[in-house]
């Protein structure tokens, strides 16, 4: 059953391509003129007093403990305590949007949402498979990938998940990927999610190779298929090789045709090194939609978020607003960036003077992470071997797929931990 207010956005959207996405529960959804709603409006009219929201207040202002806000004397009990808006903080969603334009200057004259802040970016993927996945719309990946992927699709919204093989001859495999497409075009719609720099193989595609990858979309898009293209950016921003496209592929495919929905899924939790603040975005583009019609489907994401976490934390957003809004914040990201570069440019160094016949480098050129391809060795049976034997602790993505997180290896530890796989994974081949 659609309730009145799934149906008055439902009927601003109907005639576009989100609309015709949409999964099941995405039409049912719908963002209510409930607590949250008269809380707003009492917020701005209730001069006299406002008894809508479920804090305590004293002397109006949210009650807070000293021994938090001793901890964080920097921000007020509003920033502290209360609850935040359920989409995020207006003024963080607007300077987020504005930092996506300044790095992605192909926005610049582009119309797209407002950034929702959700509560990580895991949550905002979640929230995508809830509004547009089911078990007659599946999501299509490359493969290898990380491997949360198949639990949001497949266990939580028992919608299929179709992978295609990322690689070939040391490349992104253009071919595979459109054949993938053309294939799911067959139903009407396609649904893509594309991670650059990749977890695990930590690879991003070349400028050529976006253009391919752009092309391929609008190819399908241009035969009538609706297209939704999830760009998890993650670790944008951290490659280390020149020949890198630099701004995401959401830039790239803004406005693009009216048949392709692009969302970007990011967040500082990467970019901004706050790994445990668990704030990410979602921002759409979609050509020709208008200002009610993005409104319509925000509101439906907003629905998403009240009906499972209600809002993301407050002081998570506040800190962010403030580091983000200090004038030496790049500088000092700056800096961790070039300690990532460093440890990859020394497993860059250790992969090119080292082989062996059981394991593969798959290619990598970015990001926190490179990925082994095993031939017939059983990752799980490596991994296991490295943590017992060695005390070294790596990922099995799958059987085939070994992950290492160069990001948190120290820089004197690189040659004893490469050295320990390549080794480790020749005596299981030879035993």
């Amino acid at each position: 059953m659609i309730n009145s207010l799934a149906q008055e956005l439902n009927d601003s959207l109907k005639g576009t391509t989100p609309f015709e996405l949409l999964s099941d529960l995405g039409q049912r959804m719908y963002f209510p003129k409930g607590i949250i709603a008269q809380s707003g409006e009492a917020k701005q009219l209730g001069k006299t007093a406002n008894g809508t929201i479920g804090m305590t207040v004293i002397d109006g202002k949210p009650a807070v403990l000293n021994a938090l806000h001793k901890l964080t004397p920097s921000l007020n009990a509003n920033e502290l305590v209360a609850y935040a808006p359920t989409a995020g903080n207006p003024e963080l969603r607007t300077l987020w949007k504005e930092n996506i334009i300044k790095k992605n200057p192909l926005l610049a004259d582009k119309n797209f949402s407002l950034p929702v802040l959700v509560p990580g970016l895991t949550a905002g993927i979640s929230y995508l498979a809830d509004l547009f996945l089911d078990d007659s719309k599946p999501l299509v990946s490359a493969n290898p990938c990380w491997d949360n992927y198949a639990l949001i699709v497949q266990a939580r919204r028992n919608a299929d998940f179709v992978q295609f093989p990322m690689f070939k001859d040391g490349k992104f495999n253009v071919q595979a990927f459109e054949n993938t497409l053309s294939e799911q075009a067959k139903s009407g719609s396609v649904r893509v999610l594309l991670n650059f720099p990749q977890n695990p193989s930590g690879y991003s595609p070349t400028t050529d190779e976006v253009s391919q990858i752009v092309s391929v979309i609008k190819k399908i898009a241009d035969s009538g298929a609706k297209v939704m293209v999830w760009c998890d950016d993650a670790y944008f921003g951290l490659d280390y090789e020149e020949n890198i496209e630099k701004q995401s592929l959401f830039a790239h495919l803004a406005d693009i045709s009216p048949n392709v929905l692009a969302v970007k899924i990011d967040g500082p939790t990467k970019e901004d090194f706050v790994w445990g603040f668990r704030c990410g975005f979602l921002t759409f583009n979609c050509k020709g939609l208008t200002d009610a019609q993005y409104d319509a489907l925000v509101k439906k994401l907003m629905g998403t978020i009240r009906s499972s976490v209600s809002c993301a934390a407050t002081p998570s957003q506040s800190l962010l607003l403030k580091a983000l809004q200090d004038k030496e914040v790049e500088g000092q990201k700056s800096e961790f960036r070039k300690v990532l570069e460093n440890r990859y440019k020394k497993v860059r160094t250790f992969i090119s003077t080292h082989t062996s016949s059981e394991i593969e480098p798959l290619p990598f050129n970015s990001g926190y992470f490179m990925a082994f391809h095993l031939k017939s060795v059983n990752a799980e049976t490596l991994r296991q071997k490295l943590l017992k034997e060695y005390g070294i602790g790596t990922i099995s993505i799958d059987a085939n797929t070994l992950r290492v997180a160069f990001s948190s290896l120290e820089e004197e530890k690189i040659d004893i931990v490469y050295n320990a796989i390549y080794e480790c994974a020749d005596a299981l081949a030879a035993s």
